[in-house]
């Protein structure tokens, strides 16, 4: 089992930047981790995955070429850098862990409690 904790959310203006990090603890080894974020009233949704080794990614469509996901095994965190962010990308952000494949939040077993990321026009 692997227990996450997200930090870095915040106010920030539109076009503005914020890094997410997410600690990780527990069985670690090998695992895919993935962000994603909850808007109110609407589904959880994929943002983006890194493989174990970083040689993998994935981002939604919606941040491709704004976010990136990063990690540092050494650490053991996980980050998420975002660029450009726009009103839309307001929401709770999420870091989960799996250890199979996939990008659906069932895909992953492990889940941190979230940081909000609000983004004012």
């Amino acid at each position: 089992q692997v227990q996450l904790a997200e930090s870095g959310g915040g106010l920030v203006q539109a076009g503005g930047s914020l890094r997410l990090s997410c600690a990780a603890s527990g069985r670690t080894f090998g695992s895919i981790m993935g962000w994603f974020r909850q808007a109110p009233e609407k589904e959880r949704e994929f943002v983006a995955l890194i493989s174990w080794g970083s040689s993998t990614t994935s981002y939604a469509n919606s941040v491709k070429g704004r976010f990136t996901i990063s990690r540092d095994n050494s650490k053991n965190t996980v980050y998420l850098q975002m660029n450009n962010l726009k009103p839309e990308d307001t929401a709770v952000y999420y870091c989960a862990a799996s250890f199979g494949g996939g990008v659906r939040s069932t895909d992953f077993g492990s889940w941190g409690q979230g940081t909000q990321v609000t983004v004012s026009s």
